[in-house]
C-alpha cells in the first residue's frame, strides 16, 4: 500500500492557561501555561490533537508524491502511521481507506488556496444560539465593556492645504439611496408581495443576458460586478411569507427565473429553519423571505486556480449582490437585511452541500416593516399577500 500526506493540513499550537495552586501557595506566578498541538485539515472538518511522533511522521510524508507505507512504518512505527491513516492525516491508497481520500480529493480538485480552505472551514457556525454565544448588545454596552470606539474616520493629510470638493450634485439615485435602511424589526403578519418578490430575486440574482464564450462556454450579465465575470453566487430562498408561495426552501434559477422547490415545509418549521439559519437573530428570523447566498467554488476556482484572492473575491461578489437588493428593496419601499453571522453547517445540512465545493456566505432578506405603513408596497406594485 501507498501513502501520501493530505492536500491540506496546518498545525496550530494552542496555549491554555491554569492557576498553578502549588505556586500560589508558595507566594510566586499563580498562572501555568500548556500547549496542545492541533491538526486542521479542512477536508476532516474537525480539530486533531497531535503530538511530537505524528509531527514527524507526517513531515516525512509528501502531499503529493506517493510513498511505500511500509518505509514509513519502520521510520515512524506502525501504530503511529495506522493512527494517521485512520484520522484521514496520511491518506492511504487502499479500499479501506477509500472514505477520507475522496474527501482529500475533493479538496484537491477544487483548487483551492490552502490558507482560503482553512479560512473558510475553521469559521463556519454550527448550532449557534442565544445560550450559546450569538448575542445582541447595545451600544452603551459596548461602550461600558469596550470603552470608547476608534474614531468614525482617519484623519490623515494636512486641513490646510486640502482641496475642497464641490457639493455632490443630486441623481435618479437619490430618492433609493436615502431610503435604503436596514430592517430589524419585520411584521409577522404581513407578506411579500409576489411581484416584489419575483422583482427583486429577478434583479439581484438572475440573469440579464447570456454570452457564448466559447464552444461550451457561456456567461452571465447580471446587475453586478464579479469577479472575473463569472457569477459563482448562487441564491436559495427560504420563503415564510410570500403571497401565493408555499412556505419552504427553494433553490432560485437565475436563467428561467424560477423558484425550484427544495423542501416544502409548514409555517412553524419554516420560522424554526430561519431562526436557526440566522443564529437565533429574531430580529432578522421574521422576514418573511430570506435569501442565502451560497458561492460555487468550482466555478470561481476554475479561473482563480490556487489563488491567493479568489476567496475574497467571492466575498466580494456576495457584498455587490447585498446592495443592489437592498436598493431594490428600497425601491419598493421595505427595509432589508445581511449578516455573516449564520449557522453555514446548518445551512450545508438543510441545502446538503459539501463545504469543499460551496461556500455559504451570508443570507439577505426583507419584507415589510413592524410599524409604519405598508400601503407603499402595495400601491407601488399593484397587489398585496394576505395578512
Amino acid at each position: 500500500m501507498k501513502i501520501r500526506r493530505c492536500a491540506v493540513l496546518y498545525i496550530e499550537p494552542r496555549e491554555e492557561l491554569a492557576i498553578d495552586w502549588s505556586s500560589l501557595f508558595a507566594g510566586s506566578t499563580t498562572l501555568a501555561a500548556s500547549t496542545r498541538w492541533l491538526a486542521l485539515a479542512p477536508h476532516l472538518d474537525r480539530e486533531i490533537e497531535v503530538d511530537a511522533a505524528d509531527l514527524a511522521a507526517m513531515a516525512a510524508v509528501s502531499q503529493t508524491v506517493w510513498s511505500e507505507l511500509e518505509a514509513c512504518e519502520q521510520r515512524h512505527g506502525a501504530a503511529c502511521v495506522a493512527r494517521l491513516l485512520e484520522l484521514g492525516l496520511l491518506i492511504g491508497d487502499a479500499p479501506e481507506h477509500e472514505a477520507l481520500r475522496e474527501r482529500d480529493e475533493t479538496l484537491r480538485a477544487q483548487h483551492w488556496r490552502p490558507l482560503a480552505a482553512l479560512a473558510h472551514t475553521f469559521s463556519r457556525w454550527h448550532d449557534v444560539r442565544t445560550e450559546t454565544g450569538m448575542e445582541a448588545p447595545s451600544i452603551q454596552q459596548l461602550l461600558d465593556r469596550y470603552g470608547a470606539p476608534p474614531a468614525p474616520t482617519m484623519d490623515l493629510g494636512t486641513p490646510a492645504s486640502a482641496f475642497k470638493l464641490p457639493k455632490a450634485a443630486s441623481g435618479i439615485l437619490d430618492e433609493t439611496l436615502m431610503k435604503r435602511y436596514t430592517g430589524r424589526n419585520f411584521d409577522t403578519g404581513a407578506s411579500l408581495p409576489l411581484a416584489v418578490a419575483a422583482r427583486l430575486l429577478q434583479r439581484t440574482f438572475g440573469a440579464q443576458e447570456q454570452r457564448q464564450v466559447g464552444p461550451h462556454a457561456n456567461v452571465l450579465k447580471k446587475t453586478s460586478p464579479s469577479g472575473g465575470g463569472l457569477h459563482p453566487v448562487e441564491a436559495f430562498v427560504l420563503v415564510q411569507r410570500i403571497a401565493g408561495v408555499a412556505p419552504g426552501l427553494y433553490y432560485y434559477h437565475p436563467i428561467e427565473h424560477e423558484l425550484r422547490p427544495l423542501r416544502t415545509m409548514e409555517s412553524e418549521e419554516a420560522a424554526a429553519v430561519a431562526r436557526l439559519m440566522v443564529a437565533e437573530q429574531q430580529w432578522l428570523a421574521d422576514a418573511p423571505m430570506q435569501v442565502v447566498m451560497v458561492g460555487r467554488i468550482e466555478r470561481s476556482f476554475w479561473k482563480y486556480r490556487n489563488h491567493q484572492k479568489a476567496y475574497r473575491a467571492l466575498a466580494l461578489d456576495a457584498g455587490h449582490l447585498s446592495q443592489t437588493f437592498y436598493l431594490l428593496a428600497a425601491e419598493a419601499g421595505l427595509p432589508a437585511f445581511i449578516t455573516a453571522a449564520i449557522n453555514d453547517v446548518d445551512i450545508e445540512r438543510l441545502l446538503e452541500l459539501d463545504h469543499l465545493r460551496h461556500a455559504v456566505i451570508a443570507v439577505c432578506g426583507c419584507g415589510p416593516a413592524s410599524t409604519g405603513p405598508r400601503n407603499m408596497v402595495e400601491l407601488r406594485y399593484g397587489e398585496t399577500g394576505p395578512d
